[in-house]
């Protein structure tokens, strides 16, 4: 005969844990005391319990099919294909080229490459009907699949300029590239870019769909998966709650355009909380992180690694990441377990708020007009600003803490002759359209006043 093990203990009520929470406060307010307000304005409770529990959001969560990904910046092309080689036959299943220009010859970075039935993305950096058709022709050669990371608002938005293009404009070189190609992805949209420039979770979510909101109205030839590269924060089950929120409020957009395009996440820890003081720091923070986008159900997870800040890609620091990831898909076994997060009452209700408020700010931005029209007139950047200010002013207050930069910093860490990249923000001057979205880190300030006393 079978038992249950819980059979023997009486089931406790929700009340019955508040009543017993509020005896053991002594005194002190409850709401005031163990419940916290996030920067989304989600009420967060101590305990999450099935009396108050309604249903599941309607997205299913796939942790367990994530691939690793490599990114790799093209410049030199025999060094690229080494280190593309290399990252691949210690663990990399994916990659990322980032490729500036379209003078990079193409056939001959990817053709010694084992590609076959492997993800490869490429940040294309300019929009070209006939470097998408050779991508195209090497994808079907190798029976690889390639995403090309097209974002011409993405572009607009970071740069505050068009892509330069023969068409009318970037939105008609897209259509007729969708039209000359039938199977590579070629859109994305650069979510990054406002996590990294202070955007809470809930303006993330409602500025990719409205970002995305655009492509579907402007390109119906589109039928491919739209990729979403995601950067994620250290508020951890939060985090994991941005993703499947995220993917189940696309489903529901897409739905009233062409329900056969999917979703895809790219996810990379973000930046903004990242420090070129006690570094090492970084790599418990890109930890927990690259933990969030698995078990949020990312498609590909590409590491940052702990000095990408401060040095030039290397490869020990693209060692260490790759293998943090390992570490997770192979030894902490995170590759076994399709859905852990599916079901727990708290993240279920923290993807069911976000979506819901991030609704909410979308229908909001197509009532007024939509998301370019917000862009150009400035009104994402402030509000982007808006939050990001908030956020320092918890970094500065010492609210937010960064251990090693805002608490307990260790005085004899010296920076300044290590210092290979300018980890700071980049002015520009240059002629623009509109203002652009600029990333900036917590730390940017803090850090700057230590150099200078070094």
């Amino acid at each position: 005969m079978a038992t249950t093990l819980f059979d023997d203990f009486n089931p406790i009520s929700s009340k019955q844990w508040k009543q017993k929470i509020q005896f053991e406060l002594d005194g002190a307010e409850y709401n005031q005391t163990v419940i916290w307000n996030s920067p989304e304005d989600i009420q967060v409770k101590p305990f999450y319990h099935r009396d108050e529990f309604s249903k599941a959001a309607a997205v299913q969560t796939e942790a367990s099919n994530f691939k690793i990904c490599q990114n790799i910046f093209v410049y030199d092309i025999e060094k690229s294909i080494q280190r593309a080689i290399n990252t691949i036959e210690r663990g990399a299943e994916s990659l990322r080229f980032t490729i500036e220009n379209e003078k990079i010859d193409i056939q001959n970075l990817l053709e010694s490459l084992p590609l076959e039935n492997r993800i490869v993305y490429f940040n294309l950096n300019f929009i070209s009907i006939d470097f998408v058709k050779k991508l195209e022709a090497i994808s079907l050669q190798k029976k690889a699949i390639f995403y090309c990371n097209i974002d011409p608002i993405g572009h607009f938005a970071r740069e505050g300029n068009w892509f330069p293009t023969s068409d009318k404009n970037n939105f008609e070189t897209i259509d007729n590239i969708a039209k000359a190609t039938a199977n590579l992805s070629l859109l994305s949209i650069d979510l990054g870019l406002y996590q990294n420039a202070g955007a809470n979770i809930t303006q993330q979510i409602a500025y990719s769909l409205a970002h995305a909101n655009e492509y579907l109205n402007r390109l119906p030839n589109i039928t491919k998966p739209f990729v979403f590269q995601v950067s994620v924060g250290t508020n951890y089950f939060f985090e994991i709650a941005k993703l499947r929120a995220l993917r189940m409020l696309f489903k529901l957009i897409a739905e009233e355009y062409n329900p056969d395009i999917e979703c895809h996440l790219l996810v990379t820890p973000t930046k903004r909380n990242k420090t070129i003081y006690d570094y090492n720091v970084n790599m418990l923070r890109t930890t927990t992180e690259c933990m969030s986008a698995i078990l949020g159900g990312a498609d590909s997870v590409a590491n940052l690694p702990y000095d990408a800040l401060y040095h030039k890609d290397n490869e020990f620091g693209d060692r260490i990441a790759r293998n943090q990831l390992l570490v997770l898909k192979h030894e902490s076994y995170f590759d076994k377990v399709d859905n852990p997060a599916d079901g727990s009452y708290y993240i279920e209700s923290l993807t069911t708020q976000l979506a819901e408020k991030s609704l909410t700010l979308f229908k909001d931005i197509e009532a007024n007009g939509g998301f370019l029209k917000l862009l150009n007139d400035g009104t994402i950047k402030k509000k982007i600003q808006e939050s990001a200010a908030k956020e320092q002013e918890l970094f500065d207050s010492k609210k937010e803490v960064l251990l090693g930069t805002n608490k307990y910093p260790n005085k004899e860490d010296k920076m300044k002759h290590d210092l290979e990249l300018f980890p700071f923000v980049k002015i520009k001057p240059r002629k623009t359209l509109i203002t652009p979205i600029i990333e900036k880190r917590l730390a940017e300030k803090l850090e700057q006043e230590r150099l200078e006393l070094e």
